[in-house]
């Protein structure tokens, strides 16, 4: 006759509690560990990934049934990140030598300035009155009001002059064999 503490004592597999702990506690470790970082999205996903290793790793933290306890888990999510802001605070701040120069800041950017010339060299190729527009819009960084009131034209001209000026400008990066998308300038 079995007793009813025997099906208690029943263990999972480790690979049905990770599944139980992806399905059950990850969503509800992850709202409460975002609210202990004040809504870091990536430093909570950290977390809980750094909690479910631990978890991982202390078998014996496994209740009988052979999963891990949401209080438990909430447990070792708090000490983690109470862990990590004690150690950015104790870390002094870094700071930078004047003498030594800023590598990043001398580097030549030439994927940079080649993107440059050839959309330079596009916008040159377009008609008066599209490049104007442009120019106005995107270089000076007008608003269509102001760029109306600059040009002398209604603002419903200045938006569909850069509707079909920058088709044009993709069009003519086509043509030169540019295979970036205009939106990642």
């Amino acid at each position: 006759m079995n007793s009813p503490r025997s099906t208690v004592t029943t263990r999972e597999t480790p690979e049905a509690a990770l599944e139980h702990f992806q399905r059950v506690h990850r969503p509800v470790l992850l709202a409460y560990v975002k609210r202990l970082v004040k809504g870091d999205l990536y430093w909570a996903e950290d977390v809980v990934q750094e909690t479910m290793l631990r978890a991982w790793r202390n078998p014996d933290a496994r209740m009988r049934d052979g999963r891990w306890s949401r209080g438990w888990l909430c447990t070792v999510a708090r000490r983690i990140v109470i862990d990590q802001v004690r150690a950015a605070r104790s870390r002094p701040p870094e700071a930078l030598d004047d003498s030594v120069p800023d590598m990043a800041a001398a580097e030549v950017d030439v994927d940079g300035r080649l993107d440059d010339r050839e959309i330079r060299s596009a916008v040159a190729a377009l008609p008066e009155r599209l490049r104007t527009v442009l120019v106005e819009i995107y270089y000076r960084e007008r608003t269509v009001a102001e760029a109306a009131e600059v040009l002398d034209v209604p603002a419903g001209t200045v938006k569909s002059r850069t509707f079909y000026a920058l088709r044009a400008l993709r069009g003519a990066l086509d043509e030169r064999g540019y295979t970036r998308q205009i939106g990642d300038w």
